[in-house]
């Protein structure tokens, strides 16, 4: 099998991002080791009563990569396609992300095997609580703290921290982030994501002298962090003339209302029955004309297959690895500008620092206090990854990595290894 052809996991992304890195740095063997190699990984099997009297066995995972920085953080997703090589890439990548942002975690992530939207309410809870309770071992405010990922929002991170509490007799806010404001969490968490695209997005585009008026953008995903990304790309000016969801994509050269089209999203559940646009699919919304794409669903989706299709100045990861790693070689080839998702994705994270730090003081910011802090540090993390980027001649992607990685053996170096 060709290279072209061969398919490679999540893991394999990750460690070669890793390695395509450590190349441009001075790593000692034995540390780099150290470096790719996950700290813990946790798997669950646990049974939950559906709402017919029957019984299902599921499986859950939650991996700890790194701890050296401090607690790990990192969301929890309820996907049918979660195994134990996804979420590994997962808290390897927020590992870099966590310090490319300088928040003062490691990086986790965690999961579980289902399609959340085949679950009743009562099921989803039962579940819900069950897997908090497996993984309780591991979660804490001090030590892990979970949040939302794909699949999963603020309702089930209020039945995680309520798990945990009633365990431990108690309430403790700061065990999750992503939380209902009712019980500790952060104005602006829930739109952080897709304002933090935004933010990234624009940054690239004043480094390119693009102007918004000028500038089309397509977005693969019209979830909480593409429907966000895509309503502040509109209200800066920018033409939105594609979007899609699970159902498949709607186009309009002359571009969306995206005010309309989200109050419709809100009726109808999907975009693809939206009246002023025309029906695409989810790989007609990756190539569709446009001059900067954001892939804002799954991991893996731009691929060797529809890379040599998208033709766009810049893609803003808004997902975790959308990329594969032939896709990526294709479009820089392009030249195509990458925002890589360690860093265009980052804003949840940091508005869940913002959140951690605020439930452990009991002591709450203001809205524009929060979304001010979260600009200014994703606009600094941003020009970091630009001058490294050209002062060293390479991609945004191992500009970023080299940073996130050398903030990490920082750390090992001074805390030392253990006796």
């Amino acid at each position: 099998m060709s290279a072209m052809k061969r398919r490679y996991s999540a893991s394999d992304v990750a460690l070669a991002q890793f390695e395509r890195a450590i190349a441009h740095m001075n790593l000692d063997e034995d540390l780099v080791a150290y470096l790719e190699t996950p700290k813990r990984e946790l798997i669950v099997h646990f049974p939950v009563y559906m709402d017919d009297g029957s019984m299902k066995m599921y499986t859950g995972y939650r991996v700890h990569h790194s701890t050296v920085r401090g607690p790990t953080k990192g969301g929890i997703r309820y996907h049918p396609d979660v195994n134990l090589d996804e979420v590994r890439a997962l808290a390897m990548w927020m590992t870099w992300k966590n310090a490319l942002m300088n928040l003062p975690y490691g990086g986790a992530k965690g999961g579980v095997s289902v399609d959340p939207r085949e679950l009743s309410r009562n099921e989803l809870r039962r579940l819900t609580r069950r897997y908090a309770n497996e993984i309780s071992i591991l979660i804490s405010p001090e030590g892990d703290i979970p949040a939302p990922d794909v699949g999963t929002d603020a309702q089930v991170m209020a039945w995680i921290m309520d798990t945990y509490s009633v365990a431990r007799g108690y309430s403790t806010p700061a065990v999750v982030t992503g939380k209902p404001l009712s019980i500790g969490g952060s104005l602006g968490r829930a739109e952080a994501t897709g304002i933090g695209v935004t933010i990234t997005a624009t940054a690239m585009m004043k480094k390119l002298e693009m102007q918004p008026e000028m500038t089309r953008v397509a977005v693969q995903g019209f979830g909480n962090v593409g429907s966000v990304a895509a309503h502040k790309m509109w209200e800066q000016g920018c033409k939105i003339v594609a979007v899609s969801d699970v159902n498949g994509g709607i186009y309009n050269p002359n571009g969306l209302d995206i005010p309309a089209l989200l109050a419709h999203m809100a009726e109808s559940g999907t975009v693809i029955d939206f009246s002023e646009g025309d029906r695409i699919s989810n790989r007609e919304t990756l190539t569709a004309p446009a001059d900067i794409l954001i892939p804002a669903a799954l991991e893996g989706q731009i691929d060797e297959r529809v890379a040599p299709d998208i033709n766009v100045r810049i893609v803003a990861e808004g997902a975790n690895g959308p990329c594969t790693l032939e896709g990526e070689r294709i479009l820089l080839e392009k030249g195509v500008h990458f925002v890589p998702d360690i860093l265009c994705n980052a804003g949840g994270v940091t508005v869940s620092y913002f959140e951690w730090v605020q439930g452990m003081q009991s002591f709450f910011w203001s809205e524009t206090e929060i979304l001010d802090r979260l600009e200014r540090l994703m606009t600094e993390a941003f020009e970091h990854v630009w001058q490294a980027s050209q002062s060293k001649h390479i991609d945004m992607r191992t500009a970023a990595y080299t940073i996130a990685i050398q903030r990490v053996v920082e750390a090992v170096e001074a805390r030392g290894i253990y006796p």
